[in-house]
This record gives C-alpha cells, sequence and structure tokens, in this order.
C-alpha cells in the first residue's frame, strides 16, 4: 500500500514540520516532530529486533510494528487537521476521524495483501493513533494558526525529504544494523515469527 509508504509519509511529516515552522509555531513543530520520530522510531526498532534477534510474538503472528500502518495513521490526522483548523470543531473532527480511516484503510489493505498480520497492523495503527492524537492535543491549546505562507515551505520540505528517502536504502541500513547490533552473521528470516 503505497499511501503509508515512508517514501510518501516522511516527506509528508517534514513538510508539517516545516510548515509550522515557517509559521513561527516552535511548540507545534518541536511536538509534532518528537512524537513522530518517536512513532516511526519504534518500528524501526521493532524491525531491527526481529531481523537481529528474532523477537515478537508468535502466538499472535506478531513480528514487528506495520510502518506504513503507524505512517498514514500518525501523518494524515495532523494533516487533515492542520488544513481545517480554525474552521470549527465539527469540520475539525471530521477530519481527524477522516485521517484515522485512511489509516485503518492501509492497515486493512496490508493485511488483506498478506504483507502483515492483523496484530502487526492494528499495532502499527495504534501507535500512528497515539502519535496523531497527542500532537493534535499538543496543537490544539496553542493559538498559532500555521500561515499560508508556511506551504511554500512545506512543499519545499516535502521534496528535500522525498529525494533524500528515495536515494538512501532503508531497508539495507536497518538489515545492516540488526547484523552489527545482534553480532550475528546472519538475519532472522522474515517468513519466520519465533
Amino acid at each position: 500500500m503505497h499511501l503509508g509508504d515512508i517514501t510518501l509519509t516522511l516527506p509528508a511529516a517534514a513538510a508539517v514540520a516545516a510548515w509550522l515552522l515557517a509559521s513561527r509555531a516552535w511548540r507545534m513543530a518541536l511536538c509534532w516532530s518528537l512524537l513522530y520520530l518517536c512513532g516511526i522510531g519504534l518500528v524501526g526498532a521493532s524491525k531491527i529486533a526481529f531481523l537481529g534477534w528474532g523477537t515478537g510474538l508468535p502466538a499472535l503472528g506478531f513480528k514487528a510494528l506495520s510502518g506504513h500502518a503507524t505512517g498514514a495513521t500518525a501523518v494524515f490526522p495532523v494533516l487533515f487537521y492542520l488544513l481545517v483548523r480554525g474552521h470549527g470543531v465539527v469540520l475539525q473532527r471530521a477530519a481527524i476521524a477522516a485521517g484515522l480511516v485512511l489509516g485503518g484503510l492501509v492497515a486493512t489493505m496490508l493485511v488483506a495483501g498478506a504483507e502483515h498480520t492483523p496484530s502487526e497492523a492494528i499495532a502499527g495503527w495504534a501507535i500512528g493513533t497515539l502519535v496523531s492524537l497527542g500532537c493534535i492535543r499538543c496543537v490544539r491549546r496553542l493559538p498559532a494558526t500555521p500561515a499560508l505562507h508556511g506551504l511554500g515551505f512545506a512543499v519545499l520540505a516535502f521534496a528535500g525529504v522525498a529525494w533524500l528517502v528515495k536515494s538512501i536504502p532503508l531497508g539495507y541500513w536497518m538489515a545492516r544494523a540488526a547484523l552489527a547490533l545482534s553480532g550475528n552473521d546472519r538475519l532472522h528470516p522474515w517468513d519466520h515469527c519465533g
């Protein structure tokens, strides 16, 4: 499911941060960046742990968090909320709900396509939900609304990070980290849990 791929969600997350920074909403940008990085960092750590040590919960078919479900559910509710912020509570809640549903659809498609088990997709969706709702809660308390001129900076950040993500083989570096940290000479096979 390309909608939740890191090549889309990481640039989108950078665009949100750039938009907030350009609007001088420093605390909002910091809150968003820290929560997003913690969520995605958790995904990366779970994948490295499985590849290096074979961690997981075999009874649940769980190997690692779904990065697609986490990324989509973290980014889209925040992005949709920021786009309608200041236009009434009903519209804001609808935007947040639409983002969460979109993340849920990504998770569902991952399970339907046999790319993740239900437990991995649900856990990823839950982490993404915590990230997005935590950020929105932080943002709601602050008066600043992202300025329209910030959209130009958001577009530049999106393009720059998209180029960077395409040129860095993240999967390769996760595998290298798993080997280096575990001390193993081989990765734990992804098709085997336990």
